[in-house]
């Protein structure tokens, strides 16, 4: 139970694992009533509170409850959220007896009736690193039934035509028990010490015995399955693991599993009511080994669900004789765990969970209708000019779903990014997550949308031109994926647990020292197959143009769990696994991204980034850069140096460097700037608005260095938010242990388009990265090479030159930009004398001194070029259709381009304000004073062509 309601557990990497302690526990009285008070005591000498970092004898509750049936979930507890138990939850220290003790009234603390049982653990208030207790469960009521053979909830492996004997006893004398088997009633007596023998077993049976005292009912459920005696058949050529559908015939698909050292498999699913005969058993194909099947007498359109029984039937110790687990290949699974709290608005007509089944199952669909793509041959852009744009779906706006970004494609259309990259979407425990504790790494998640409208999304980011990359956590998998699943130690038997010895996919021990999840083993041939069929599926399924490689540092099998310098080094196997990898997706895309989240040495960077570089299309795999200290200084008002933002410092061929001053991974520089920054007299830092004015400035010497680069997600309108914001608005540090540090948490609901765009401080960082943008993009003098200047200082000059272009056109660049608090004569070194022009409004400077200092006042930046930026320009005015922005708005507008006139018009015709001609780009159109309504606005270019679009006054 701990896995199914734990599944908010994430990526971050924490330097102690395996503190789970067993504690000695009583509860008085030993037998009660749901609603008699009870007293649980925990004895203090069992609990090592230092272990668990816990200080002030803060120990706490996390509590959960059964029906009468012990089997289904139910009442809402205040448990609080794993990494901040409520104070509700928390145990009364006893110091003169050294005991913990909390009393409850189990109907008013589970705020429910009819409970049968009663589970809890202890933890600490934040339990992430395993800080907790085993389970403990407790039956309910005076009248309680113990089954003692089988187990219950068991799964017992039988020979076809065997007998199987089932017994039990019950307090408070006699009970009237009923045994039914695949529902039938095959057995009732009245006794308290109850026996059946089941003869000649030839089917798989689950059973039910239930026995009723008065007006309690209690049941206990079990089951038989029968040895099919595997047949061995070749398997059909040309079949792939998961769902292979008939293309000829929608009543068929066949299913293949691979399962080394499981002896048999049964396929349940809807098609069988969940109970499977022999004639479900799978076959097994005598080269391969892999089990597979055909199902027939399928419905085309119709949604089908399905589990494997898995059956070992001589287990390890600790392990499972049998497990019912989805498809490891699933493209779309149902989750009980998650699906109930997936909104009707992201997901309508969601495939429904079927009832009485545990654990994920998988959905299977003949006869689909294949997504009609508008764009079939997207051009991606230039590895050396790519701008993404990183996004979290679930933070990115209220509702949290594709529609959110399709809803704002020309915010990023108008911020001339080229590329959004999603962190994980990718089937995920819980709903609310950063998306790297991935499951099915095939599937969707559900949470943010269905597969049409996340293919919608895509589509329409290629009809502007925008790629679309993938972040993928291939380094680990979480408890509920199949392939741990049916290798597992699983002690307290709630159908999940750890890798055994015998799991073909994963290491029973992390290989590298940043591991969370179970770590894959990619020295396995099986895992290879296996990640081989992710990249196919998201090219080929969804026209995806790049992954982001999460934590490669962990694709190795060299290392070990506490051996950081030896993770951290070159490793041989993971520079060769991971170009296998990439070679399999140019096989299929040959202009494919493929990004690595590394984060290593340059030694074992560069073999990536200059591999096949010289081939046609140029390959070579890009590499995070993370610059975000380096930056961060800079904004802040220190000094800094920011030399490695080029990818020639790192010794890479190509620009294949990915430099980035934020990522999800790290704190806000708005929210450092704030916090920490530097002041002379009036000015500072830490003013708001002076702290968002330099991020202009930012812009300046990040974006347009050569090579890739990445901005996250409201970076671009100076998000002052902490990383380390809590869900409730608080903001916990990486500091607050006890508290959890609240990173991974879902932030408050997003305001950038309430407040953020209507503030014309934000809106200016906005507007001048996406001319910074578009002069990247569009100018090739940005192809070419970067100088950086003044390290570990406050100011900071980048020369750019691209000499393979002529003197007649842009070939030259020089960025100042002043990061301290005063004025600043910055050294300029201009290539050649002559005339300069700024490269954000077209003003000019004479050069006759080429050495000679420009003042800049503090923040300030100056982009100059030896030309005008004309393709820049170009890029920016043949939009073809005007944007507005903030829309809705309560103050101001902006428009995408210059206008020589703007008129307003309400929706009945009447003109209602008029412009005149203004030559900013960032110029406000002030409608403050107009009522909350629908207009038309009338935008004129220079020529007097006209172009009108609708917004909402707010």
């Amino acid at each position: 139970m701990k896995r199914i309601l734990l599944s908010i557990f994430l990526l971050m990497a924490v330097t102690a694992f395996a503190q789970q302690q067993t504690v000695a526990y009583s509860i008085n009285p030993s037998t009660f009533e749901e609603t008699a008070s009870i007293t649980i005591t925990v004895n203090g000498s069992s609990v090592n509170e230092a272990t668990w970092g816990v200080t002030g004898n803060a120990l706490y509750m996390w509590a959960w409850a059964f029906d009468t049936n012990d089997t289904t979930q139910k009442g809402t507890p205040d448990n609080g959220s794993w990494d901040a138990s409520t104070e509700a939850s928390r145990f009364t220290y006893n110091a003169g007896t050294d005991t913990y003790t909390k009393i409850i009234t189990p109907t008013t603390y589970f705020n429910t009736t009819g409970i049968g049982r009663i589970g809890f653990l202890i933890k600490a208030k934040n339990g992430n690193g395993d800080k907790k207790s085993q389970d403990i469960l407790v039956e309910v009521g005076s009248f309680q039934v113990n089954l003692t053979s089988p187990i219950e909830n068991s799964t017992t492996i039988i020979a076809s035509g065997a007998n199987f004997n089932i017994a039990a006893t019950n307090t408070n004398g006699t009970a009237n028990y009923t045994l039914k088997a695949n529902g039938t009633t095959i057995n009732t007596a009245s006794t308290a010490n109850y026996s059946y023998s089941h003869t000649n077993i030839t089917a798989n049976q689950i059973y039910e015995l239930t026995a009723v005292q008065g007006a309690t009912t209690i049941s206990k459920k079990f089951s038989v399955v029968v040895n099919p005696n595997t047949v061995s058949q070749a398997m059909p050529s040309g079949l792939e693991d998961g769902i292979n559908y008939n293309s000829a015939d929608a009543t068929k698909a066949t299913l293949v599993l691979d399962a080394p050292s499981k002896d048999f498999v049964y396929v349940a699913g809807s098609f069988n009511n969940w109970q499977p005969t022999l004639a479900y058993a799978m076959k097994k194909d005598p080269v391969s080994g892999k089990f597979w099947l055909e199902l027939t007498g399928l419905v085309s359109g119709e949604n089908n669900t399905y589990q494997y029984w898995v059956v070992d039937a001589t287990p390890l110790a600790n392990s499972p004789s049998m497990v019912k687990t989805a498809d490891p290949y699933s493209t779309l699974v149902l989750s009980p765990y998650d699906d109930p709290w997936i909104p009707v608005s992201s997901y309508p007509n969601m495939p429904v969970y079927p009832a009485g089944q545990q654990f994920e199952v998988t959905v299977l669909k003949t006869g689909q209708t294949s997504y009609n793509w508008q764009v079939t041959n997207f051009v991606k852009p230039e590895k050396e000019k790519l701008v993404v744009y990183e996004v979290l779906v679930r933070d990115f706006d209220a509702t949290r779903n594709f529609q959110s970004l399709i809803d704002k494609i020309d915010y990023f259309k108008n911020l001339k990014i080229n590329a959004i990259q999603l962190m994980p979407v990718m089937e995920f425990e819980g709903n609310e997550s950063w998306g790297y504790n991935t499951s099915f790494h095939m599937a969707l998640d559900k949470f943010y949308g269905n597969s049409n409208k996340l293919k919608e999304f895509i589509d329409l980011c290629h009809q502007n031109g925008i790629a679309v990359i993938l972040d993928v956590a291939l380094n680990h998998a979480f408890g509920r994926n199949p392939m741990v699943r049916m290798w597992m130690n699983d002690p307290d038997g709630d159908g999940f647990g750890s890798s055994t010895s015998e799991n073909p996919y994963f290491n029973t021990v992390a290989k590298h020292s940043y591991n969370v999840g179970e770590d894959f083993n990619h020295q396995s041939v099986k895992t290879q197959y296996y990640v081989e069929r992710v990249i196919k599926q998201w090219i080929q399924e969804y026209k995806i143009d790049g992954f982001r490689w999460d934590l490669t540092k962990g694709f190795t099998q060299a290392c070990t769990a506490s051996d950081n310098s030896c993770t951290d080094a070159y490793q041989q196997d993971r520079v060769d696994v991971l170009k296998k990898y990439a070679d399999y997706s140019w096989s299929l895309d040959p202009t494919h991204y493929t990004i690595f989240e590394h984060l290593g040495t340059d030694a074992e960077e560069k073999e990536w980034a200059n591999y096949k570089i010289s081939e046609s299309p140029s390959k070579g795999i890009m590499m995070w850069g993370k610059m975000t200290n380096q930056y961060n200084e800079l904004s802040m008002g220190y000094t800094s140096d920011i030399t490695r933002m080029s990818s020639s410092s790192r010794g890479f061929t190509a620009n294949r460097l990915i430099g980035y001053a934020e990522s999800h991974d790290e704190e806000r520089l708005m929210y450092k700037n704030i916090q920490y920054g530097a002041s002379n007299g009036t000015y500072n830092v830490r003013d708001l608005n002076t702290a968002i004015s330099r991020m202009s400035a930012i812009g300046a010497v990040s974006l347009l260095v050569p090579g890739p680069k990445m901005i996250w997600h409201f970076g671009e309108l100076g998000m002052d938010d902490s990383i380390f914001t809590c869900n409730n608005g608080t903001v916990n540090d990486e500091s607050a242990t006890l508290q959890g540090d609240c990173k991974l948490d879902t932030k408050p609901q997003p305001q950038w388009t309430e407040n953020w765009l209507n503030d014309s401080n934000r809106n200016k960082i906005y507007n001048d990265w996406s001319k910074m943008i578009a002069l990247k993009t569009a100018e090739p003098v940005f192809l070419g090479t970067s100088t950086i200047k003044n390290a570990n200082s406050k100011v900071v000059n980048i020369k750019i030159t691209n000499s393979n272009l002529a003197v007649t056109q842009l070939k030259d660049v020089l960025i100042l930009a002043n990061f301290d608090v005063t004025a600043q004569n910055i050294s300029t070194g201009f290539p050649y004398a002559g005339t300069w022009y700024n490269l954000m409004d077209n003003t000019t400077i004479n050069v006759a001194d080429v050495n000679a200092p420009i003042n800049l006042p503090p923040g300030e930046y100056r982009i100059y070029g030896n030309k005008i930026a004309n393709l820049a320009i170009e890029n920016f005015e043949k939009e073809k259709t005007v944007s507005l922005y903030p829309n809705p708005t309560s103050s101001y507008f902006t428009l995408n381009f210059v206008a020589s006139k703007v008129e307003v018009y309400s929706v009945s015709g009447s003109l209602v304000k008029n412009f005149t001609s203004n030559s900013n780009l960032d110029h406000q159109y002030n409608v403050s004073d107009l009522q909350a309504g629908l207009y038309v606005v009338k935008a004129f270019d220079e020529n007097g062509n006209s172009q009108t679009i609708k917004f909402i006054k707010k």
